[in-house]
């Protein structure tokens, strides 16, 4: 079987926290032999102290083009695997917009 579950920041950061709902799409996705997957930047943004304080300053700043960034290359990086793909998210309206044009790709708030 071919595919992949993706996971966004927010989802990552819970399943580091050992949350039960993620927990189990986790099991599922090993018990159905699917990689899981995330991109480099959301482990940039989970992982770095000061990740939250450099967004707001680009909000306050009203700078253009960087709402969708980490939510974009998440997404071209699950698009580079074959088959079905399930992106884990707790923000489905932006990742929904970003993957509609695809239909293997299934979003599912977490």
């Amino acid at each position: 079987m071919s595919g992949a579950l993706v996971l966004d920041s927010e989802v990552l950061a819970r399943a580091v926290q050992r949350d039960r709902e993620i927990h189990e799409w986790l099991t599922a996705a090993r018990d159905a032999d699917l990689p899981v997957v995330t991109s480099a930047a959301v482990l940039v943004e989970v992982i770095h102290p000061r990740i939250n304080d450099a967004a707001a300053l680009l909000r306050t700043a009203d700078l253009h083009g960087h709402k969708y960034a980490i939510d974009a290359m998440l997404c071209a990086t699950a698009l580079q695997h074959p088959g079905r793909l399930t992106i884990l998210t707790s923000d489905t309206e932006d990742i929904g917009l970003l993957t509609a044009g695809h239909r293997r790709v299934s979003v599912e708030e977490v």
